[in-house]
């Protein structure tokens, strides 16, 4: 029998072990949502915040948090029990340690993105420790540490409010404190969009969010043993239903207000279900986690909206809409939907009957949660300020914090300005082997005098402004017209019209510098009519968009190697 006990105790300790590693992966997806969402120039700077919300968070939440956060001083405040002690193994052992503290890691990094791209990198580490160490453990021990939220049944699961929502609230009253990015707002008040850099970091990240909330979620039944193994797989479906539905609702209501459905607030659409979910994945059935997920994708909407444009935040990934207003939403709506309890049915949600008492407790959690968070954190943020200064100097935020707050001149170094040698010491060697022609021995310039040098054929240089599309078919056509060379760049702009209309999280972008591809070919042979025709042909569409041709005189050509110019200097060597 003991031998079964120990069986059951190994397993629950593994399956919560296995949990807590999941979560601590949602650094690495929280790092690639508020880099993708934001500027290039601001990468690094994101990515050392994320590393170090867990690495000062950890040593903090060991030394004091863990003890105020599980302590039983009284149902407000657990007490002082530095590095754990007098915590575990009194009633909590190692694995609730580490479990917590890579959900305070959580807490602590959703402030990350909403200040993102203005912030100076030591006031965020002072205000990362602060939260781990008392804002977070305090509301914690009012839900999960046996206080008073506790005591009253508030119900939480996996943290909506505790964990969501306190961050949320910190995002929102940092952003609020720090003000906006420069070229936010005009100056009558309309939020402009300043897109982030890499849909493609962000779309990774969420899906690197979503896979670890089901250790985020289920992980938090702690066990398998004893019925637990059935609760944590209705945990998995609720989890993934509202993430799913909340996903295409948010797809839907775009779609019909911007006219296209837009990518990163779609993105921002998964992540609102899975905070919404949180609180109540354990005791909802598979219909309510749905509409659970619909409520929640119009939340993040309108809130992120809100919040941008008439409160004037800027957040720039949307941490208060996604974390802030659908944490408090999800935790209000157990009240509604709660119908399990463990394995049981036991209806206590407003909408299965069990009456209005569940509702107001939960709602009574929200607010007192708020109420601390932003108070708190009100106080830090103006202390910060007012002491070392909470945000960077205009020229630093121009500049991009990368540079100026850690010496990076770029997080993408294939795309830095100079291009350092990455060949390695080989390929060095062997180009410094390589023989060197002396002018002695180069190829003598010799100025060509034929008929078509001294002016018959007069040289034009034709620049093409195109669409990336069509660039396969300009090629072919200049080939077959007998154009003998081209210069191909990839480009961004726009034209009179500035683009067409875009929507960026809820904000329309002003001038929209669009993709495009240049041509450039100085021709003499072939008649440039004959060039503006061919193009033309290919690349007319009769819509906005189709490009523009320029043509321009030129005075001389020369090719370097035989010293042919003019008109020679453009013909293939026979």
């Amino acid at each position: 029998m003991q031998d079964l006990v120990n069986l059951a105790t190994s397993l629950d300790t593994g399956w919560t072990l296995i949990a807590a590693a999941l979560v601590f992966f949602m650094q690495a997806g929280f790092a690639m949502v508020e880099t993708g969402f934001t500027r290039a120039k601001n990468a690094g700077n994101i990515i050392m915040k994320n590393l170090m919300d867990f690495s000062l968070g950890t040593p903090i939440f060991w030394l004091v948090g863990f003890g105020i956060m599980f302590g039983s001083a009284n149902s407000v405040f657990g007490g002082f029990h530095f590095l754990a002690d007098g915590v575990v193994g009194e009633g909590y052992d190692w694995t609730t340690l580490i479990f917590q503290t890579v959900f305070c890691a959580t807490a602590a990094t959703i402030v990350s993105g909403s200040m993102a791209e203005r912030t100076k990198f030591s006031a965020y580490c002072i205000y990362s420790m602060i939260i781990s160490a008392v804002v977070y453990p305090i509301s914690g021990h009012w839900i999960w540490g046996g206080g008073w939220l506790s005591e009253l049944g508030f119900h939480d699961f996996a943290g909506s409010t505790a964990v969501h929502m306190v961050g949320g609230v910190a995002a929102f009253v940092g952003a609020a404190i720090l003000g906006p990015r420069l070229g936010k707002y005009t100056k009558d008040g309309k939020a402009r969009a300043i897109p982030g850099h890499s849909l493609t970091l962000g779309a990774l990240g969420v899906f690197i969010l979503w896979f670890c909330w089901f250790g985020f979620n289920g992980g938090s039944t702690v066990a398998l043993s004893d019925g637990a193994a059935e609760t944590a797989a209705r945990v998995f479906v609720t989890t993934n239903l509202a993430a799913a539905v909340a996903t295409v609702t948010v797809m839907c209501i775009t779609w019909i207000r911007y006219k296209k459905p837009d990518v990163s607030m779609t993105l921002n659409g998964s992540l609102a279900g899975l905070v919404a979910i949180t609180a109540g994945c354990d005791v909802v059935t598979p219909v309510g986690s749905a509409i659970i997920g619909i409520i929640a994708g119009f939340v993040v909407v309108f809130g992120i909206e809100f919040v941008d444009q008439k409160l004037k935040v800027d957040d720039p990934v949307g941490a208060v809409g996604v974390h802030g207003m659908c944490g408090a939403t999800g935790t209000i709506l157990v009240g509604l939907f709660a119908y399990y309890s463990g394995n049981e049915v036991a209806p206590t949600g407003l909408f299965y009957g069990g009456g209005a008492h569940a509702l107001g407790i939960q709602v009574l959690g929200v607010v007192s949660v708020i109420a601390w968070v932003a108070v708190t954190m009100t106080v830090v943020f103006l202390v910060i300020k007012h002491t070392i200064g909470l945000r960077v100097s205009e020229k630093e935020e121009i500049m991009g914090l990368d540079k100026p707050e850690h010496g990076l001149s770029s997080a993408y170094a294939d795309f830095m300005p100079v291009v350092p040698s990455v060949l390695g010491t080989r390929a060095a060697a062997k180009a410094a082997a390589a023989p060197t022609a002396t002018p002695a021995q180069a190829v003598p310039v010799t100025k060509i005098s034929s008929e078509a040098a001294s002016g018959e054929h007069k040289l034009s240089k034709v620049v093409i402004v195109a669409k990336q599309s069509k660039f396969e078919e300009l090629k072919n056509a200049m080939t077959e017209i007998g154009i003998a060379g081209m210069t191909v760049t990839n480009v961004l702009g726009c034209g009179t019209q500035k683009g067409s209309p875009e929507f960026y999280r809820g904000a329309e972008v002003d001038v929209t510098l669009l993709p495009k591809v240049k041509v450039e070919m100085v021709v003499s042979k072939v008649p440039v009519e004959t060039v503006i025709e061919a193009a033309k042909k290919v690349l007319y569409t009769g819509h906005i968009g189709d490009g523009k041709i320029f043509v321009y005189e030129v005075e001389n050509a020369v090719k370097v190697r035989t010293g042919a110019e003019g008109y020679d200097a453009l013909q293939y060597d026979d």
